[in-house]
């Protein structure tokens, strides 16, 4: 089967010259002698006159001719326009000469009916005939230039091309009644003036049927491979984008076959011209610039020898399933990318969590200290955000507690969240207080090219017992003691670090006491969506004096659940220190 397009013309060619010359020979060999029937001389079957005119015989027009003698070689008396309207009662439908009307610009504003016939296309109508003088989108078709026919009409004078069935939905009050009929309209170009004609739809199922084309996205169409006569349905029309009057031959679907359906097509066909029925196929075509997916099924018209002497083709246009088809699977590999990543993403904060924040360290319990902690992502499938926590002895003697929040989410939140930590980490080595540690990472949050906010709470447990710590527009940390449960005194606390350069921040003291629990947190464990603050602060004080003489897990998993059991817009941190 060929495998290019000039070949595939070239074999749809042989087949229908060899179909034809196949038909002129049977013809041929049954046709009767040179003399006809009768005796009479080939040809002469008519009269001198020739074909269709006899000798003698008035022209319509109501002029005499001679021998083979048309209406255009009439005299210079001769008027082919009374000619042409004396042959319009001829026309078995509604038909009328329109002449255009123009405003000054030259546009075609209306048309006077010139001449028409005595057709009604319904009972209720006027017959062309006696609207003659009169406007045509006034009293002949009032409101039927809104349903685009004056526009069909313009377009018919200006290109010469004709308009071949257009459906009006026609309404009209007459006599107290609203009267409606669906016409189906015609024209053609008849030098300056429009020839057209109109019926009424002749049933609704032909209504039915055009519209299912549509709304079907189906079309189908009929080849003569004898005379060469092609006609196309409305759908098909519609499918290929072309113009009405010029339907594609079977040479002219080829030239728009995609490359790679060439050799499908050329099987598609001659399956179709060696008589197998039905022959069914799925071909892309290049349709002005766009590709078009259609489902062909092929049917041939065996003519009086059995061979195909026409070709019916049914078309289904499948480009806005096949392109719905396209965005779906770009959708599915795009999510896919984006599940990839977000995975990897997870992965990477989850390495970092393990790495950033441990439980605590065993160092704690000779410091006399026990502690837990817990990150609560706001969704399960989050790793880490700008979340953190610290708990850890240091080379003093001293345990380090501190909490905080970097401003953000994802692996950025995730990249401030470790440069904060393990500043302020770095920094507390060196023996600084926690006013200057927390002095001195607001400096560096400051300098950072990427604005930035964060908050912290920051501390030190000493061998004494005290408690001295800062605050850095953090949440205050709560204490339970004796079954009862409150918040640290925030007098000392100052601005949120990256907020205020040089400023400096105050260490307080609060002295502690043997069984005493502190609850750092940071504020996505107290922020609810349509709630103030400082009644989720109030719950978890509630909460924490609710578990009292439990250990720091318990205390924390017993938040935990409490946390998880309503919904967050934030992710978040709990550290419990128990003083032994």
């Amino acid at each position: 089967m060929p495998s290019d397009v000039a070949s595939l013309k070239a074999f749809i060619e042989r087949e229908i010259v060899t179909l034809r010359a196949d038909v002129r020979r049977s013809t041929d060999a049954a046709a009767p002698g040179p003399g006809g029937g009768d005796g009479s001389p080939p040809g002469d079957t008519l009269g001198p006159a020739g074909p269709g005119v006899r000798e003698g015989k008035q022209c319509p027009c109501g002029q005499g001719h001679g021998t083979r003698h048309s209406c255009v070689d009439a005299g210079e008396d001769h008027d082919p326009w009374r000619c042409l309207c004396s042959t319009l009662p001829a026309i078995p439908v509604s038909a009328a000469l329109l002449t255009p009307l123009r405003d000054d610009s030259g546009t075609v504003t209306d048309f006077v009916i010139s001449a028409g016939n005595h057709i009604r296309s319904t009972e209720w109508l006027k017959s062309p005939d006696q609207q003659a003088g009169q406007r045509f989108f006034e009293v002949a078709r009032p409101g039927a230039a809104a349903t685009g026919l004056l526009s069909a009409f313009r377009e018919v004078l200006t290109t010469g091309r004709s308009l071949d069935g257009l459906v009006v939905d026609y309404t009209e009050d007459r006599y107290g009644r609203l009267r409606r009929v669906q016409l189906v309209h015609y024209a053609a170009s008849c030098g300056d003036r429009v020839l057209t004609t109109w019926r009424p739809v002749r049933s609704q199922a032909e209504l039915l049927t055009i519209d299912a084309q549509h709304l079907a996205s189906m079309g189908w169409g009929w080849w003569d491979l004898l005379s060469g006569g092609v006609s196309w349905s409305e759908g098909l029309q519609r499918i290929f984008r072309t113009d009405p009057a010029l339907p594609w031959s079977l040479l002219e679907l080829c030239d728009h076959l995609v490359r790679a359906d060439v050799g499908p097509f050329g099987e598609f066909i001659a399956s179709v011209l060696a008589g197998e029925e039905p022959a069914w196929t799925r071909i892309r075509f290049l349709v002005l610039g766009e590709i078009r997916t259609v489902d062909l099924l092929g049917r041939p018209v065996a003519g009086t020898d059995g061979r195909p002497w026409a070709v019916q083709i049914v078309a289904r246009d499948l480009t806005p399933q096949m392109r719905s088809r396209r965005r779906l699977v770009e959708k599915q590999v795009e999510t896919e990318q984006l599940r990839q990543q977000a995975a990897a993403e997870q992965h990477v904060a989850a390495v970092l969590r393990e790495a950033l924040l441990p439980t605590y360290s065993e160092g704690l319990a000779e410091l006399g200290l026990t502690a837990a902690a817990a990150y609560l992502p706001a969704e399960p499938e989050a790793a880490v955000g700008g979340d953190w926590y610290k708990c850890r002895p240091l080379p003093s003697g001293r345990a380090l507690v501190a909490i905080g929040d970097a401003s953000g989410h994802g692996l950025d939140a995730v990249a401030r969240m470790a440069q904060q930590r393990y500043a302020m980490a770095g920094l507390a080595h060196s023996g600084a207080c926690a006013g200057d540690v927390a002095t001195w990472l607001n400096e560096l949050v400051c300098s950072d090219a990427t604005p930035s906010t964060a908050t912290m709470s920051v501390g030190h447990i000493d061998d004494d017992r005290v408690f001295r710590w800062t605050c850095a527009g953090h949440p205050a940390p709560l204490l339970l003691r004796g079954g009862h449960a409150f918040a640290l005194p925030t007098d000392h606390r100052g601005p949120l670090l990256g907020v205020l350069p040089g400023h400096a921040y105050e260490t307080a003291e609060f002295p502690l006491e043997r069984g005493d629990v502190l609850l750092f947190y940071t504020d996505g464990v107290v922020e609810r969506r349509g709630q103030d603050i400082t009644e989720g602060i109030a719950a978890l004080t509630r909460a924490l004096a609710a578990s009292s003489g439990r250990p720091p897990q318990q205390i924390i998993d017993r938040l935990t659940e409490e946390y998880e059991r309503t919904v967050h817009d934030d992710d978040a941190c709990l550290l419990a220190v128990r003083i032994d």
